[in-house]
């Protein structure tokens, strides 16, 4: 038996399906209920749009059609993002921004990529050459994360340095530290990176770090407060692809935090590999700037990562030693 509280409640289209609702309540009190910021939402009533200043105002009535949308990264599914230190994410591809001719082709490449989040070198300002471009012209901070880098530090000291100013010149908390052990291969040097970001984590800052592929290591980072884990797929820049699926597993299946590869992409195929692995994200940046077509290369790299973290989630096939036949041998002619 219905009851007279249920007989008077309206009916709506809310984004194309019917929605039962008590009257008089307006579009504010209907978000509210949503749990929906009204702040960051459109909402569209009988194919008017609605001002966001008379969302309390507007009082819904029967057979009032809504349609309710807002901001979602373009081509993604925003359902499978990722967070590192509270902060969301949907594209899982982190690109660099060097070794690109020109700032121009830099941002093109980035626009490509889908990514949201790119690593910025610390360097002196030009006070001899004022004209001279500078990246945030390019790459709207306000649109990208910019994740500032110890790229060339070689102690713990020199890093925690470079990140201190770059979080006086920017308010950057979120930050990428490497620290390396020598110039011929750039591999980190884990004593230093350990000091480093024991002092940076206790400063306040939301450590991402570039580490060898070593699950101790990374553990003990973790263990420090690192906010992700970026072990090496293999050397920064020399395209020589995932060298080491095994330890990454290893590392990925432990970890707490999230674990993206960082440096030795050379190719799409590498990307996918990471992400099949179990990866958060990748990291990458000489892959796609040294690329006949880094624009090109760009878009190659989102597609990879989104094709790599789609077939990890889908679960592939076990291996066999032996064929086994797709179609049924019973019934042969």
């Amino acid at each position: 038996m219905m009851t007279t509280e249920t007989m008077t409640d309206l009916t709506i289209t809310l984004n194309g399906d019917p929605r039962r609702i008590a009257p008089g309540t307006s579009i504010a009190a209907l978000l509210a209920q949503l749990e929906l910021p009204a702040e960051k939402v459109a909402v569209e009533r009988n194919l008017a749009i609605v001002p966001r200043s008379t969302f309390a105002d507007v009082v819904l009535a029967e057979g009032d059609a809504l349609e309710i949308v807002h901001f979602v990264g373009g081509g993604q599914d925003d359902s499978d993002g990722w967070e590192v230190a509270g902060r969301r994410f949907t594209s899982r591809l982190i690109v660099g921004t060097g070794k690109y001719k020109d700032y121009a082709q830099n941002a093109a490449a980035a626009e490509a990529s889908g990514a949201e989040i790119v690593t910025v070198a610390v360097r002196r300002v030009n006070v001899t050459d004022r004209s001279q471009p500078m990246l945030t012209d390019f790459l709207d901070p306000r649109r990208f994360t910019y994740l500032p880098n110890t790229a060339g530090c070689f102690t713990a000291d020199d890093a925690i340095r470079t990140l201190r100013l770059a979080r006086e010149a920017g308010g950057w908390n979120l930050v990428k530290l490497e620290v390396l052990g020598e110039a011929r291969t750039l591999y980190p040097d884990m004593a230093e990176t350990l000091r480093a970001t024991e002092i940076l984590v206790k400063d306040g800052f939301d450590v991402m770090v570039y580490c060898a592929d070593d699950p101790i290591a990374a553990k003990k980072l973790e263990d420090l407060g690192a906010a992700a884990i970026m072990p090496l797929g293999s050397l920064i820049g020399s395209g020589l692809g995932i060298q080491n699926p095994v330890t990454l597993r290893v590392i990925i299946e432990n970890a707490r935090v999230p674990v993206l590869v960082d440096a030795g992409v050379g190719t799409a195929s590498d990307a996918a590999v990471a992400m099949e692995l179990g990866c958060a994200g990748v990291l990458m940046n000489t892959a796609i700037a040294e690329a006949k077509d880094p624009i090109l290369m760009a878009r190659a790299m989102k597609l990879a990562v989104e094709s790599g973290r789609l077939a990890y989630r889908a679960g592939r096939m076990n291996k066999r030693r032996y064929a086994d036949p797709s179609s049924p041998l019973a019934g042969l002619i």
